[in-house]
């Protein structure tokens, strides 16, 4: 039985590179900055193959330098998407019958391009486009996209060899189909990998995709989807498609052969999409599989007996690395009274030490600006109702400036309401509220934790005592899909710590871990009968 010979393969994390002085990675990684330095790429819609340029141009800036334009690209119409879905679908069956193998084969040397030869370049991009440090780009456009295509590779092979039993009478396997017409990937901007991922994991599975690359990252995006080109990835089976998201969103869900959506990006906009799509069911051949992650308001929660250093260090990287701008990001920390004083001095003496800037050419920066124009305006928004509100007090930070680049400076508030506003609702930016708490009345917090926000995706828990933790683990059991214990809310790693949340955090797949790829088959249960049937009544009939 040839499938449980089948071999699968062992892959390990990419080890993350430390770009220390001196080291090969840091004069590799500085040359492609100044390579990038002043230019402006030209990327186009790549629809059945080719290269396409629309009227619609528009630019992609540095966030931290927004007079340089890092990418010119244009936006498909809707002509040009429903061209895209029909240069798919003709790829379609020839590229689920390839076999598993065969397809695994391509992501597994595009990581390994990744991981060589064309590392420095996705990192520039990464960190130009998308206002990244090194460390932050490295965790993410190298390491954590490596991850992806490596372990995904790994759990397809592991499903084929996934077979039912037999018997003597009969064979039994099972066939993995790519699903019946186009998943649409729709990618965000905060990580790289996360777009090779969402159009990446369909492919790999025998789908044909649209991938509409974030405006805020297509100079990284297109470099991925080169990479997978280069890898021997067949044309017309990922269609690289930047476009306007409401006309995207229409255009695919309006087609009949639409038949899965997998989406890293806002909650109104998951929600619009999936109306969209229970209003169109009648038009589809499929029910439409949709995968959505979708932010959160992640918490830190310290408990009188926490290690203080874990807490500031943990709460410092979690709500201000990548500027605030993760889906997992910290953004309010309970803290009790008796140990509050020892925290804030912690806390506001290390953030005076934090240092905002230019990335590319001082790699001493902690963070760097936040994405565009109009996340610069709605954090500042939320700053000027911490200042404005009676409930809330500034501890720290809070400047904003957007002459040279969206620069916001790491902002700490006090509330004395934990049901203000910006205890509820996520900003994405780096913008840390603090409540502090009786530490008599700690159960109440947990029961206030739980229900303080709709989302449901990270949190911890800082404590060092068993009794503690385990009760923290079970009452707030549904309000993280990726819970720490004395570690920060961020940085989950591909196979350690499968990602995702659930209430309005998202349908919660947990990519990085090995049921994810389920998502996007649709499998065929064969049974082969080796006997002949020679009568039709059965024994009980004589």
């Amino acid at each position: 039985r040839r499938w449980q010979h089948r071999s699968a393969i062992e892959v390990t994390n990419e080890p993350i590179l430390e770009f220390k002085p001196g080291s090969p990675e840091r004069a590799a990684l500085q040359k492609a900055l100044a390579d990038l330095k002043g230019k402006t790429e030209a990327i186009p819609c790549v629809i059945g193959g080719e290269e396409v340029w629309t009227p619609t141009v528009r630019y992609q800036l540095s966030p931290f330098n927004h007079a340089h334009k890092v990418a010119k690209y244009c936006y498909a119409n809707k002509e040009l998407i429903n061209k895209a879905i029909n240069a798919a679908l003709a790829a379609r069956k020839e590229w689920d019958l390839k076999p598993v193998q065969d397809r695994a084969q391509i992501f597994l040397k595009a990581a390994d391009m990744l991981s060589g030869p064309r590392r420095a370049e996705v990192l520039a991009k990464t960190m130009i486009g998308q206002g990244k440090t090194v460390i932050q780009a490295e965790i993410d456009a190298a390491a954590e996209l490596i991850d992806f295509f490596r372990f995904n590779a790994k759990y397809a092979l592991e499903l084929e060899n996934s077979q039912p039993i037999s018997v003597d009478v009969s064979t039994n396997s099972m066939v993995y189909r790519g699903l019946e017409g186009f998943v649409a990937a729709v990618s965000p901007f905060n990580f790289t990998a996360i777009g090779g991922n969402l159009a990446g994991a369909p492919a790999l599975m025998g789908n044909v995709v649209l991938w509409k690359p974030s405006d805020t990252a297509l100079l990284s995006s297109y470099a991925v989807y080169k990479i997978l080109l280069e890898a021997g990835l067949p044309p017309n089976v990922v269609q690289f498609v930047p476009a306007d998201g409401p006309v995207f969103g229409d255009t695919v869900t309006s087609s009949e052969h639409f038949c899965g959506l997998n989406f890293t990006g806002s909650v109104p906009t998951f929600k619009r999409l999936w109306k969209q799509v229970s209003e169109n069911l009648d038009r589809y051949r499929n029910f439409p599989r949709l995968a959505g992650e979708c932010g959160g308001k992640n918490f830190h929660l310290v408990h009188s007996s926490a290690d203080v250093a874990s807490v500031v260090n943990g709460t410092l990287r979690s709500a201000f690395e990548y500027g605030g701008q993760k889906c997992s990001a910290c953004s309010r920390l309970y803290a009790p009274d008796s140990l509050w004083p020892q925290i804030k001095e912690k806390l506001l003496e290390e953030h005076g030490k934090i240092k905002v800037g230019d990335p590319a050419q001082d790699f001493g920066t902690f963070f760097s600006a936040v994405i565009d124009d109009k996340s610069f305006a709605r954090i500042k928004k939320w700053i000027e109702h911490a200042k404005k509100s009676s409930n809330l007090t500034i501890l720290a930070g809070g400047g904003c400036d957007d002459s040279v680049g969206y620069f916001i400076e790491p902002c700490i508030v006090e509330s004395k309401d934990p049901q203000d506003p910006i205890m509820k609702e996520e900003i994405f930016g780096p913008v840390l509220t603090v409540y502090v708490y009786p530490e008599k009345r700690y159960k109440e917090v947990l029961e206030l934790i739980d229900t303080t926000t709709p989302y449901g995706l990270t949190g911890a828990v800082f404590a060092q005592e068993k009794r503690i933790i385990d009760e923290a683990r079970n009452l707030l059991r549904n309000a993280a899909g990726n819970f720490y214990i004395n570690d920060k809310s961020t940085g989950a790693v591909v196979a350690q710590q499968p990602f995702g949340g659930s209430r309005i955090s998202g349908t919660n797949d947990k990519p990085g871990g090995p049921h994810y790829i389920l998502r996007w088959t649709s499998p065929q249960a064969i049974k082969e009968t080796h006997v002949p049937l020679t009568d039709w009544r059965y024994a009980y009939m004589q």
